[in-house]
């Protein structure tokens, strides 16, 4: 029974999936809940505030645990690393009000189906279901799974022949009113979030409470000046945090404002087409599509007729795409995997902008909703902003550490003022303020305002070049990056693709080559009939759209394009089709035209696209247009020149891009509609190569050289050829002259072969033909193995499907090919956010940078994702770059860099200044005696706000070097740091609070007058047993407060002076002209008060006349601490070369995953295997998971 109860009682929501969570099932109680109302009004509101910062305290305090399906209130826990807690309540939807409206019964056939997860969600007979919200998404109790289940979406299992048979005639009434009550309307809604929800948010965090605390605390001990202050660095700080986090609110709701207004077609069973807001569409419901330029309000499946659609808003391509419909097969497969082809080619989805909607023959463009809301691929979009994914830096579980250490030290202090002040006979209200004031001096309020300068700065600084950040707290991750990954075009090459020149294919032979250069026009034929219509181009408003390379590619052959007219009758043409005509300045072309009857799209997975044209007056014609690899799969072997490998090589190795085109006759009694794309893309001729050129940015090479030079690993992930992949990164100096690229080719499982991979080394300029026509890359077969040098440098290139059968057949080598992988070429979007991963399991602090086109999930899977794209997809990037070239990737790694060393710099600034007022304040307590709030302010305020300001403006370095700052606020040198400074801090208070009361003079009188002679000081007689109470503030003013108070306030100036870091990661100190200016008055105005005398300034400070010797004192030990101080930091803390040497004596060595595989790849004198082909024994036997990072454990691929 308790093990069932234990079962029931927690499940995993949405597993497997990236925003996986683990579901706990509690039932509210009576008693508890009184109990915690009556503990929240005795402790004066403490409690809910503990409540509202740990929501699992809450649940437990005020619930008992019990089934989920008996649950009234839901604790989700995430299962990454961090595992943070949030509590749901379950709610229930209703469904007794359609009882009257349609006379809905619980037997009815609508929700009788149990194939249908809304059936099974409703309570039969009450007509009810428990539901629970959680980040955006609706999740509804399956009475027959006994779980929660995600609604909003078609059900993945469903077939392409179901989808058309249950939703290609519509919903019915019912049908619509029962989904819209279960799945919600179908809105990306995302408030404007109101300023007071915001304020309180900001106000009730943890640190903010505290600062509460201190200044309520001040204002009774009358220490208003310094309260005030706080009170306004905290107003201005939440100000800007605020007025951030609106406008992000205000520009994501605007984003998607125009999504929720949309008036649609939609197609009922029995009511037929109507017209109806968005908001009401639900998951089933046929869109009826007509006109152009229609904004799409969810996503839906193309069931008849084909669009083309601006994809723009989610890929950041503003490329015109064509979706064909989805065919009807027999096959209980599910849709989405029915054929090899992308899915999402049949996808319409929410967001993009459907440019042209064509009918086939005469019926109509039909959609079926697949997702509303939330579910979209928008939606999801608009939900990784809202609910970003917590980032694993070790600098925030150190800050927390460091204050826990800090409240630790305060607790010592309070138990030593309470036994002092309590043995001396002091009123039990003093007692307590006088401990309670040890904890605002040991934990500084003013720390949360100085660590968001330094970043507030950074981000100022990136502004300037150009570099937006929606991110700032990913600035200091920035200065930990050690890996980089590019896409390849538009990144690393220019944009635009300029047509170099076909190869022409005639009787299985190259031709010599047509260089568009020259101007002449290319010569009729198949190849010109090609290149005018082998393409996705369309005819918008008067003007051709497409993509890049079909656009060149097209105006290359002079023709033109027009939509057909009412005049234009050819059998089997549809009206209003897409026509190219060859120009009138064209001579010699035997037709007057080509009509493009259909398209098999291009597809990155397909790697070709198809066209079906009928020539006027001629023959109906297929035109194949791709990868040349892959068209030449499809031609008949005879066509393919034999040379076909050694004349690809020789454009891919000097970087060009290669394209292949291919065609046949097709009978001119074919069915177009009817022709499967198996069918046609069949026994083709080989026509020849289309070369196209693409240059490299001119920024690329000095920047890459910059980062490799800096020891940071530059990583290319592309969609395009591998061999011009592996030409890019050695122009580029991804892989610089004399090291050795080596491909990787993995095979998949074939019949009773297993899985295979080998390891061939690429040579660089001998070139040798293989017999395989896949193999195109230039192979060097007599590398041998004897005559390898074990310290040669190398680098892995591999395609994308080499890395998809690594990854399930050899994953125990994955991490071993990634930690020399440097060329990742064919790469699908899914595949680019997989390898981030991969890299990130191996402990690499992973920047991506690409232009936003297909990039997107690999930009939000980094670290640090930078966009060189404006469009919307940007916007899941925490950084965008105004200027599209990789400048700005060095830039962000200088100025996080010197981000992180500015917080450490802080937070050893914070920890020393509040150590230095302590010790102070404890000494001073041993007699009974404290500073004087005059005291205080002077050094909280005139002295460290000042300094905290200013110490955060110096700029980065200009130069990367080859190491990076410490991550962590553990680490031996800062430790040690801040460890000797305090000691050396303690000695020198403990060495004057001690040698004053030596001196001959203290046993004497105190003049407060400051005129008297110093002569009478020292011959004056008296006792000072019992001093009188003075002071504006009431407090003892003695030798020993004069004595503290000047060594502790030159001492929080010179530890500034000394924490304040410039090269390697800053700029020099003197640079930073404003804090060098105020660090001069302040050490000016310190020693005036201490060697002017003048009764009036000394009475307002509390302070007393000392002997000019003992000033001179003074001086000197402060001397003498900050010269030893100076001497640690730069001599030992700063001295790499001698932590180094301390590593290698104690045989120290990283633990990061990827430092270990170096180590044990280097003593391995079998790797890399050059010539080699393994095979995994059983298929599938290698895919256990050797190493792991439960944060990064997410493979779910989205668009």
């Amino acid at each position: 029974m308790g093990d069932h109860f234990e079962k029931d009682h927690n499940a995993l929501l949405n597993e497997g999936d990236e925003n996986e969570m683990e579901l706990f099932g509690y039932r509210t109680h009576g008693c508890r809940q009184a109990l915690c109302v009556a503990g929240s009004i005795f402790s004066l509101g403490i409690l809910p505030l503990v409540f509202y910062w740990r929501p699992a305290w809450h649940v437990w305090a005020n619930c008992v645990p019990c089934s989920l399906k008996e649950a009234d209130i839901v604790l989700l826990r995430t299962t990454g690393e961090f595992q943070t807690y949030s509590w749901k309540k379950v709610t229930w939807i209703h469904l007794s009000a359609l009882h009257s409206t349609f006379g809905l019964t619980p037997d009815d056939p609508v929700i009788a189906d149990e194939e249908d997860i809304i059936s099974r969600a409703i309570q039969k007979p009450d007509l009810k279901v428990r539901c629970i919200k959680v980040q955006k998404i609706r999740y509804v109790w399956d009475h027959l799974e006994g779980q929660f289940q995600k609604i909003g979406s078609l059900e993945d299992w469903l077939s392409s022949a179901e989808i058309h048979l249950k939703f290609g005639s519509g919903l019915t009434r019912e049908e619509q009113e029962i989904r819209r009550l279960v799945c919600g309307p179908n809105t990306i809604d995302v408030e404007i979030t109101p300023i007071w929800k915001l304020l309180s948010k900001e106000v009730l965090n943890p640190f903010y409470t505290f600062q509460l605390f201190s200044v309520c605390l001040w204002f009774s001990e009358d220490y208003k000046e310094y309260a005030f202050a706080i009170i306004l660095m905290s107003a201005i700080s939440i100000a800007l945090t605020v007025y951030d986090l609106r406008e992000q609110s205000v520009k994501l709701h605007c984003l998607v404002e125009a999504h929720n207004s949309i008036t649609v077609s939609v197609c009922g069973r029995r009511s037929g087409v109507q017209e109806l807001e968005s908001r009401f569409l639900v998951p089933g419901d046929l869109l009826i599509l007509t006109g152009n330029k229609v904004q799409m309000p969810c996503d839906a499946v193309l069931i008849e007729g084909s669009c083309v659609v601006d994809e723009g808003t989610l890929t950041g391509e503003s490329i015109p795409v064509t979706k064909m419909p989805l065919p009807k097969m027999d096959s209980s497969v599910p849709w989405r995997t029915q054929s090899e082809a992308d899915y999402k080619r049949h996808v319409l989805f929410c967001g993009t902008e459907v440019i042209q909607a064509k009918a086939a023959c005469a019926g109509t463009v039909r959609a079926v909703v697949l997702q509303t809301g939330f579910n979209t691929a928008k939606g999801d979009l608009v939900r990784s902003i809202l609910y970003p994914k917590p980032m694993n830096f070790k600098l925030h579980q150190d800050a927390i550490r460091f204050l826990l250490c800090l409240v630790g030290t305060a607790t010592i202090g309070m138990i030593y003022t309470l036994c002092v002040y309590v043995l001396s006979g002091e009123s039990p209200e003093e007692v307590v303020k006088k401990a309670l004031d040890v904890v605002t001096i040991a934990v500084p309020p003013a720390l949360p305002a100085a660590l968001t300068t330094g970043v507030i700065y950074a981000q100022r600084r990136l502004k300037k070049r150009g570099i937006f950040c929606i991110s700032p707290q990913r600035i200091n991750v920035c200065g930990q990056l050690n890996l980089v990954c590019f896409d390849k075009t538009g990144t690393l090459t220019r944009d635009g693709l300029d047509l170099w020149g076909v190869v022409p294919c005639d009787k299985s032979r190259f031709q010599e080559v047509h260089s568009f250069a020259s101007g002449k026009a290319l010569p009729w034929g198949p190849l010109c009939a090609a290149m005018a219509s082998c393409h996705s181009l369309i005819l918008l408003d008067g003007t051709i759209q497409g993509d890049p390379l079909d656009l060149k590619m097209f105006e290359a052959t002079a023709w033109e394009m027009a939509m057909s007219g009412d005049d234009f009758h050819l059998k089997g043409v549809p009206a209003q089709a897409l026509v190219v005509r060859p120009c009138q300045t064209a001579s010699q072309v035997p037709v007057e035209g080509i009509a493009i009857l259909h398209q098999f799209p291009f597809s990155s997975a397909l790697q070709r696209m198809t066209v079906i044209v009928q020539e006027v007056g001629g023959d109906r014609l297929a035109f194949m247009k791709g990868a040349p690899e892959r068209v030449a799969s499809f031609c008949r072997p005879e066509t393919v020149p034999a040379s076909f490998t050694s004349e690809l090589q020789i454009y891919t190795t000097q970087g060009f891009r290669v394209i292949a085109l291919a065609y046949k006759k097709l009978g001119a009694d074919h069915h177009t509609a009817a022709l499967m794309r198996e069918k046609v893309e069949s026994e083709m001729i080989f026509l020849g190569l289309l070369i196209l050129e693409n240059r490299l940015k001119e920024e690329t090479k000095p920047v890459l050289e910059e980062l490799i030079a800096a020891r940071i690993r530059a990583v290319m992930i592309t969609g395009d050829n591998l061999q011009t992949a592996i030409t890019v990164a050695r122009k580029s100096g991804m892989v610089s002259e004399g090291q050795e690229v080596i491909l990787v080719e993995a095979h998949e499982t074939t019949g009773s072969s297993p899985a295979s991979i080998s390891w061939k080394l690429v040579e660089e300029k001998k070139h040798v033909v293989c017999g395989n026509q896949d193999n195109y890359i230039n192979i060097g077969e007599e590398a041998s193995e004897n005559g390898r040098d074990g310290d040669r440098s190398y680098h892995f290139a591999l395609s994308g499907k080499s890395f998809h059968v690594i990854s399930q057949h050899f994953s125990s080598l994955l991490p071993k090919i990634l930690i020399n992988g440097t060329i990742f070429a064919r790469m699908s979007p899914g595949q680019k956010a997989s390898l981030v991963e991969e890299f990130q399991k191996l402990d690499y602090f992973v920047g991506m940078c690409g232009d936003g086109a297909n990039d997107c999930g690999a930009l939000k899977r980094a670290h640090v994702g930078i966009s060189l794209s404006e469009q919307e997809a940007s916007v899941a990037s925490p950084f965008t770059s105004k200027t599209p070239n990789i400048e700005c990737v060095p830039h962000l790694i200088k100025e996080g860099r010197a981000a992180l060393v500015t917080s450490f710099c802080m937070f050893k600034y914070m920890a020393l200044y509040s150590m230095i007022q302590y010790v102070g304040v404890l000494l001073l307590y041993w007699e009974t005696n404290s500073l004087s709030n005059y005291q205080f302010l002077f050094q909280d305020l005139a002295i460290t706000t000042l300094i905290g300001v200013t110490m955060n403006l110096n700029g980065a370095y200009p130069k990367l070097v080859p190491f990076r700052p410490a991550g962590r606020l553990v680490s031996p040198p800062l430790l040690l740091s801040v460890i000797v400074n305090i000691l050396l801090s303690l000695a020198m208070h403990i060495v004057g609070f001690v040698l004053v009361q030596q001196q001959p003079w203290y046993s004497t009188d105190w003049h407060s007058d400051c005129t008297v002679p110093n002569e009478s000081t020292w011959k004056a007689t008296g006792s000072p047993a019992a001093p009188e109470k003075t002071g504006s503030n009431g407090v003892f003013t003695s030798y020993e407060n004069t004595t503290i108070w000047f060594l502790g306030t030159i001492s929080c100036i010179m530890v500034a002076l000394t924490f304040s870091k410039g090269k390697p990661f800053r700029q020099p100190t003197c640079t930073n002209h404003v804090f060098v200016l105020v660090l001069m008055v302040q050490l000016a105005t310190c020693l005036f008060i201490l060697f002017a005398d003048i009764p009036e300034l000394y009475r307002c400070l509390d302070l007393l006349c000392t002997p000019v010797l003992w000033r001179v004192y003074i001086v000197v030990m402060l001397s003498s601490n900050f010269l030893v101080s100076l001497f640690v930091e730069e001599a030992i803390i700063e001295n790499r070369a001698l932590w180094m040497a301390i590593k290698r004596c104690l045989g120290y060595q990283s633990k990061s995953q990827y430092r270990i595989w170096q180590r044990s790849l280097a003593n391995d004198s079998s790797w890399p295997p050059l010539n080699q082909t393994s095979y995994s024994d059983v298929p599938g036997c290698c895919r256990a998971v050797s190493y792991s990072n439960p944060v990064f454990e997410s493979h779910e691929e989205r668009l």
